[in-house]
């Protein structure tokens, strides 16, 4: 087989990936493209044409076509981060009988799509379709791929169990299978010790229970193993037999036990991450350990004990250590690190450490890159970290540091990420300008102090700074329209006064909640504004939506709420094509939340809509909530939104963030849900809102909140809210509903809050364990309505007046539903990070993250 590729790329991948025009005999007619046939040229042409291929104009040079130079048929095809749409059964991929290797990762397929005709590419060798949005369980046809040596279906939306029988047990010329971040959920079957010529298998980040088989002792050839983010229990996997094993992840289950003696004794082993586990005891290490390879070793969130430390100081390879959070009342001495003259990282978090050993010079290892000291009672600044000239990054947050920071930390040569939050920190020794004369500083978090006064001068290379819930006065400073660097910036929960700067448009991230910032949001200077958060809510601002907003066409959170705009509904922000949270409550907008053409409303991404506490008018369409993302339990996890505390595993090279939200309402607390990937949100309550509320409303079904309260909605309640089956709370309260509340709600097993009082609701009440569980007050303002839980009988008795009048006023009211205390990474210690490649080592500490989206891959 003869690549033909040229330059750069084929000319014919100029036709079908960049949507160049042009006749099949004109391709034919390029030197390059002779190998391939006429037939197949016209094959890739019709692929292409079912696909939305817009996203081909950015994709990877290495993307191509080969075709053997002898018979001219495609043998391999790789076209990733290029193709969106719906994969179809009758399309001209499954015309290429002849292909050995196909990469379709990253792309935008419709979870309708289909897989079963991969089945007939019978000859293919590599078959790779990793981050996409495929929904299936695993594809019986693939029995058909008996020559498949790498299969990656990782992130993606597979589901269901993996039985004996499944196909996947027939491929025993697997030596790579990547079956990650999927919902894969059964036990382990032990037919994985079938696929005996594995060397690699990621079965992390799925719903896999029950034991590990000891079948998975015969899988010899294994060198990376990984097992983690499942429900897996018993006792430590039989690994000792598996000797050829570089990489074991076991992290985040649910096992017990200690850790086997002959563990360290595997030869080529360099990676173990037990973390977030249940072991006890403490490790073993053998005395030829003199011998080991290892370099990273993951046991926080264990039971060890303290007497863990004195053996892993025997392995002096290591570069990447974390025995956070140890099961000990005793500190931690850092001089017992000395012999680790290669520790790069160390993450001690959660463990009282000796005050000693950070006022002198302990010993502690000058190699080390990244410090993780969080939660360590630590009282006083660590005198101990003048002595790390190669300090990057250091994490002392969640301690009880109090007074100035010193001036001399800012001085450490390569020192970039600093994590202060949530200490009782005042200000700066120094002058002034002590930090804009730090010319190595990236991200600096100092969230949750006790800082007051002007904000500091900040230097010039940083790029993501975070100062949140502090009480910081004054204007926002306008020199930050100078950090050319800077794209993520927290001020929220302050003091601040004034206007919002002009050059809000240059930031990727911007939060200014919860201040006193006053006049109009500044328009949007640049047509390519790569803003994707904006959050001004709670603050004093006037006037109305600039239309500018239109030219951050990366938008994807959007809050302006409690304040004071007054506008009509912003039907124009739909041409924003990322948008997923839109949240206008209390203010001033006026008049009908309804398209002119009655259809549906119509953004495209859209999960949280919150416009409650204003003066909607009008009537909602019967088709309002149609084509809503939230239509989709399965909604595709595109990246994320907001920069949290985010813990990739060691070794990664870049970061992801995550997109957290908290949800409060009537009784419930969902802290920091991770909604934007999985579930979606509404709020009406509050407004002039009439008319019937659409049957449309059951189409969505993502929804984990439903509030209408508080408008003038009459007829009955929809007969299809009983098909969101997720929804947590619904509030229908303070309408002019009629007719009987549906049985189908009696039957929603996750609902934990519902209130339809105060309307004109007849009949009794729908009974099940959610429902008999609420309050009489969710009930009460219906006449017409019987049955618990109420005292009224539907049989025709009812508690005595004066005994029912005691027992409602021994009743304990829940709050109002409150959508207004919707905040994203909301809440001191939330770090707002920014990760550029190329400045960021290997070894990275967990916290940090990153602002140029999801990780394309994961590297181990």
């Amino acid at each position: 087989m003869t690549s033909i590729m040229s330059g750069l790329h084929l000319i014919l991948l100029s036709i079908f990936l960049l949507g160049c025009t042009g006749s099949a005999s004109s391709i034919l007619s390029s030197k390059s493209l002779v190998a391939c046939h006429p037939r197949h040229v016209q094959a890739l042409t019709q692929f292409k044409n079912e696909f939305d291929t817009r996203g081909c104009n950015h994709s990877d040079y290495s993307n191509g076509v080969w075709c053997d130079n002898s018979t001219g048929a495609v043998t391999k095809l790789k076209l990733t981060a290029c193709l969106s749409g719906s994969l179809k059964s009758n399309s001209s991929l499954f015309q290429f009988h002849e292909l050995r290797w196909l990469d379709l990762s990253h792309n935008s397929f419709t979870p309708s799509s289909v897989l079963s005709e991969f089945g007939n590419l019978n000859k293919l060798e590599v078959l790779d379709l990793s981050f996409n949005g495929f929904l299936s369980q695993f594809p019986s046809s693939f029995s058909n791929l008996s020559s498949l040596s790498i299969l990656e279906i990782s992130y993606n939306h597979f589901s269901g169990p993996l039985n004996p029988n499944s196909s996947l047990f027939g491929l025993h010329h697997l030596t790579y299978l990547d079956l990650s971040y999927n919902n894969f959920s059964s036990s382990l079957p032990s037919e994985f010790g079938n696929l005996n010529k594995l060397e690699v298998l990621d079965l992390s980040s799925n719903g896999f229970f029950g034991q590990v088989p000891p079948t998975f002792s015969n899988l010899t050839w294994l060198t990376k193993l990984y097992l983690g983010k499942n429900k897996l229990t018993g006792s430590f996997p039989l690994v000792q037999n598996l000797t050829k094993l570089s990489d074991l992840e076991l992290s985040h289950n649910q096992f017990t036990g200690t850790i086997p003696s002959s563990l360290l004794t595997l030869p080529f082993l360099t990676y173990i991450a037990l973390k977030e586990n249940h072991f006890t005891g403490s490790i073993e290490v053998p005395d030829s350990s003199s011998s080991s390879r290892l370099e990273r070793l993951l046991l926080g969130n264990n039971n060890f004990e303290r007497k863990i430390v004195e053996p892993i100081s025997k392995l002096t390879t290591l570069v990447y250590l974390d025995i956070s959070f140890l099961n000990s009342s005793y500190p931690i001495d850092l001089s017992l690190f000395s012999s680790l003259k290669s520790l790069a990282n160390l993450d001690l978090s959660g463990n009282d450490i000796s005050p000693a050993s950070l006022r002198a010079d302990s010993g502690i290892p000058l190699s080390l890159v990244n410090l993780i000291l969080s939660g360590c009672g630590i009282s006083e600044f660590p005198n101990i970290l003048k002595t790390l000239e190669k300090l990057d990054f250091i994490d002392l947050s969640l301690n009880r540091i109090k007074g100035k920071i010193p001036e001399w930390l800012w001085s450490l040569p390569r020192l970039s990420s600093v994590a202060l939050t949530n200490n009782s920190f005042t200000g700066f020794e120094g002058s002034a300008e002590v930090l804009v004369n730090s010319t190595s500083m990236l991200m600096l978090a100092l969230d949750g102090n006790s800082f007051e006064g002007a904000l500091p001068n900040l230097p010039l290379s940083i790029q993501a700074f975070s100062a949140s819930h502090n009480s910081f006065t004054g204007e926002i400073p306008l020199s930050i329209c100078n950090r050319i660097s800077l794209a993520a910036l927290d001020l929220s929960n302050n003091n601040f006064t004034g206007p919002i700067p002009q050059c809000l448009s240059n930031f990727m991230f911007l939060k200014l909640r919860k201040n006193n910032l006053e006049g109009s949001l500044p328009n949007i200077i640049y047509t390519d504004s790569s803003l994707r958060t904006l959050d001004v809510g709670y603050n004093r601002l006037t006037g109305k939506l600039p239309r500018s907003l239109l030219n951050c066409s990366f938008l994807r959170f959007l809050s302006i709420d409690n304040n004071r705009i007054k506008d009509t509904f912003p039907f124009w922000l739909k041409a924003l094509p990322n948008l997923k949270v839109l949240t206008l409550s209390s203010n001033k907008f006026y008049g009908s939340i309804s398209p002119l053409d009655q259809g549906p409303l119509g953004f495209p991404e859209l999960q949280i809509l919150e416009i409650s506490a204003n003066n909607f008018t009008g009537s909602l369409p019967p088709n309002f909530f149609e084509n809503w993302k939230a239509s989709s339990l399965t909604m595709n996890q595109d990246g994320a939104l907001y920069m949290i505390y985010s813990r990739p595993s060691y070794g990664t090279n870049s970061y992801t963030y995550e997109d957290f939200i908290d949800l409060q309402y009537k009784g419930l607390h969902m802290e920091q849900a991770k909604v934007l990937t999985s579930y979606s949100a509404i709020d009406f309550s509050g407004n002039l809102l009439q008319g019937q509320i659409p049957e449309s409303i059951g189409l969505l079904k993502a929804l984990i909140a439903l509030n209408f309260s508080n408008n003038a909605f009459t007829s009955h309640i929809p007969l299809s809210l009983s098909n969101l089956t997720v929804l947590e709370s619904l509030d229908l309260s303070s309408n002019q509903l009629s007719g009987t509340i549906p049985n189908g709600l009696g039957s929603l097993s996750f609902l934990a809050y519902i209130n339809v009082s105060h309307n004109q609701l007849n009949g009794e009440i729908p009974q099940g364990t959610q429902i008999t569980g609420q309050s009489k007050s969710s009930f009460e303002g219906n006449a017409g309505l019987c049955g618990l839980p109420l005292d009224e009988s539907c049989f025709g008795t009812s508690a005595p007046p004066i005994q029912q009048q005691k027992q409602e006023d021994g009743e304990e009211e829940q709050a109002v539903l409150n959508w207004k205390a919707v905040v994203i990474g909301y809440g001191p210690g939330v770090l707002f990070g920014l990760a550029i490649a190329q400045l960021i080592a290997s070894y990275k500490p967990e916290w940090l993250v990153k602002i140029i989206g999801p990780n394309k891959r994961r590297n181990r």
